[in-house]
């Protein structure tokens, strides 16, 4: 999907992260809790640590719903974020490209804050499910759980 493209690390991997962006998982994390129904970075592990796949749910083929966390579809197609405009050319993949990259060390100034304002943004729906589900009921919005998941926000703890 993106080849000839490279980046230099201003940080070391997982740290200087900017004050506003305080994510509560890892892509490592993410990947091995079970997200995007495993159809995310299938065909471009060269450029992530090798120990982020050990445990990653990860689809080969196809998207497959049964490996998301919580066994439901929360995302969007790409093509649907191509036409949102959501997607940058830099991680033609989006929000959780940036993500793996900036936990890797890569910054970019502007980019960086565009998404860091999304990923604030996203925290709209941990305080939906924190009011109106029971505590660790995950039957409750099970969509928007998973959704979280893809964000980084980790709604196994509301």
């Amino acid at each position: 999907m993106q080849q000839n493209y490279s980046y230099e690390l201003a940080e070391n991997q997982g740290e200087n992260f900017h004050p506003l962006f305080v994510p509560q998982l890892t892509p490592k994390e993410m990947l091995s809790l079970g997200i995007f129904g495993g159809k995310y970075l299938t065909d471009c592990q060269e450029e992530f640590p090798a120990d982020w796949f050990i445990d990653a749910k990860l689809s080969p083929f196809k998207k497959d719903i049964s490996l998301n966390y919580f066994s439901v579809d929360a995302s969007q197609s790409l093509s649907q974020w191509q036409a949102n405009g959501w997607i940058h050319p830099q991680d033609p993949r989006g929000w959780f490209q940036w993500y793996c990259r900036y936990y890797l060390g890569r910054r970019t100034d502007e980019e960086d804050l565009r998404q860091i304002k999304r990923w604030r943004a996203f925290k709209r729906h941990y305080s939906a499910v924190a009011k109106f589900c029971e505590r660790f009921d995950f039957s409750c919005r099970k969509k928007q759980r998973q959704a979280l998941l893809h964000w980084s926000y980790d709604s196994r703890n509301i």
